[in-house]
């Protein structure tokens, strides 16, 4: 059940290197992160699954020699898209006309009055908002490793300029906002595990208008 795949998932200290995660269960994870909902259906980001030892030894330099980014098997680095443009939304409409039986006067008129609004913005403000996709992305990810009982830590400790260098982003017109590695808890050395998950009380979290 979902509630037990929270309760069992926690942001995993240190990863166990002789347990890779297999590729069916990353699969996975990738398919729900792509079916996570975003901002008109923008999904203004691109995700980067490291394998390569060397690669994954350079980020972790830049996430200042945090381990499970090579003790796990895989990373995840999430980039956004570093400002809208016409090309970009284009993209999306016609990928939409695609999957939907034609680029419609209705989905050209919806897609023009997304670029009124976004193309107006500065690249800092088209950069905050592709980031905050990003997370909502990155939640849906972090569930479905719990589902296949795949351990995952999300990390903003890290260097960005360093990690774009590292994956060549600025050539491609993005920019790292959070990574996450997978891989199997290791039986030891691990300070948070076992600890008791602590959430705030739903009274002092929820409030009811009724």
């Amino acid at each position: 059940m979902l509630i037990d795949d929270l309760n069992w998932r926690y942001a995993t200290k240190k990863m166990d290197p002789a347990q890779p995660v297999p590729e069916g269960k990353v699969a996975a994870i990738l398919d729900a992160l792509r079916l996570a909902p975003t901002s008109s259906g923008l999904q203004p980001f691109e995700v980067f699954v490291v394998t390569d030892a060397d690669t994954r030894a350079k980020l972790t330099a830049a996430a200042y020699g945090q381990s499970q980014l090579t003790d796990g098997s895989h990373v995840l680095v999430f980039a956004a898209w570093d400002n809208y443009t016409e090309a970009r939304v284009d993209m999306v409409r016609d990928e939409t006309g695609a999957a939907r039986g034609g680029v419609t006067d209705q989905v050209k008129e919806y897609y023009q009055g997304l670029k009124d609004r976004l193309l107006g913005q500065t690249p800092a403000e088209d950069f905050e908002h592709a980031a905050r996709q990003v997370y909502i992305a990155l939640g849906v990810a972090l569930v479905a490793a719990a589902e296949q009982k795949v351990d995952a830590t999300p990390m903003e400790g890290f260097d960005p300029a360093q990690v774009d260098a590292v994956l060549g982003l600025a050539d491609k017109g993005l920019k790292s906002v959070v990574v996450m590695p997978l891989g199997y808890r290791a039986s030891e050395g691990d300070w948070l595990a076992g600890q008791v998950k602590v959430r705030r009380d739903p009274s002092q979290l929820f409030t009811r208008i009724d």
